[in-house]
């Protein structure tokens, strides 16, 4: 048996890695990644089969983007989706050519809802679920906004490092970062921190904080998650990680820049969900009360979703 699954970045690279770690040896795999996407390689590769297919748009880029992109996406799939019994989608613009090229193949489609929706599905899950031949929840909640779904549990990652607790506090909000919030950061006068900035410029923060460990990118972030005291970061995969994987106490603030993703009502019902604490002021003082309050706060346990779509799809499917 060969199963596709597409490891569109971020989180849906996340759940990609989930469902490959409880399939692997019990059936090949084959990732579609975005073209040039080093990072979900650097997650994928040990897995499986790597193939790039151009991303239409990213998160805050425009819709005339998404429609030059999207041909191009499309015909690139036609070409390299193929020789696969079963397709998983897991989110993103990205995963819908190559979805709809699995679809015209006759081959089965599976389609993952993000972690992080409640108040309305995603666009891909949405128009996917109408075509697939299973749609993934990942909470019971789910099930209002995307009726077609079936519900199996949060897909997260195994821990690949010893969880312990060195004492410092990771910031980071994932690829493309959040300055607003690394800014209030720099003003609370904490000290034991590990920035970690994504594309926002790290060498003010460098220049100004010498004992903070900064960096831009890092293939292994899930060792700073794993050592951290405290995990503090926008709505995204970063969350689960943290949350479920680590079992870190957690502060989960969102982006308001990031207009096209999950809003603040999905960041509120994620963190009860999770058990972890939420905030919306980037206010340094409420930042530090924050911190305060949720440091050795337990996040909740769920059952293991990636195991139990993982075993769906072995029986379902070979």
């Amino acid at each position: 048996m060969r199963i596709g699954i597409t490891a569109s970045g971020g989180g849906h690279t996340g759940y990609a890695v989930a469902l490959a770690q409880r399939i692997y040896g019990k059936a090949e795999i084959v990732f579609y990644i975005p073209t040039g996407d080093e990072w979900s390689r650097s997650k994928v590769y040990r897995y499986g089969d790597v193939i790039e297919i151009r991303k239409a748009r990213g998160p805050n880029e425009g819709f005339q983007k998404l429609l030059t992109g999207i041909p191009k996406a499309f015909f690139e799939s036609i070409d390299k989706v193929k020789n696969i019994d079963v397709f998983v989608s897991t989110g993103s613009n990205h995963s819908v050519p190559p979805a709809l090229v699995a679809k015209f193949k006759r081959v089965p489609v599976i389609n993952i809802e993000s972690s992080v929706r409640f108040t309305r599905p995603s666009s891909s899950a949405k128009y996917l679920s109408y075509i697939s031949d299973l749609t993934v929840l990942q909470w019971e909640e789910q099930k209002k906004i995307l009726p077609r779904g079936r519900f199996f549990g949060p897909l997260y990652e195994r821990p690949e490092y010893e969880i312990r607790d060195e004492g410092y506090i990771l910031v980071t909000a994932g690829t493309y970062g959040f300055k607003e919030l690394f800014d209030a950061i720099v003003k609370t006068g904490l000290d034991n921190i590990v920035l970690q900035t994504g594309r926002v410029d790290p060498r003010p923060y460098k220049e100004t904080k010498k004992n903070w460990v900064i960096f831009d990118f890092d293939p292994e972030i899930n060792r700073w998650i794993a050592r951290a005291s405290l995990v503090i970061t926008h709505l995204g995969k970063t969350v689960i990680d943290a949350a479920l994987t680590y079992k870190k106490p957690t502060v989960v603030i969102p982006n308001p820049n990031w207009r096209l993703t999950a809003g603040y009502e999905d960041a509120k019902i994620l963190a009860e969900k999770l058990g972890v604490c939420y905030q919306e002021s980037l206010d340094p003082g409420k930042l530090l009360e924050i911190i305060e309050k949720c440091r050795g706060v337990k996040p909740r346990e769920y059952r293991d979703g990636a195991e139990e779509l993982a075993r769906e799809i072995l029986k379902r499917f070979s």
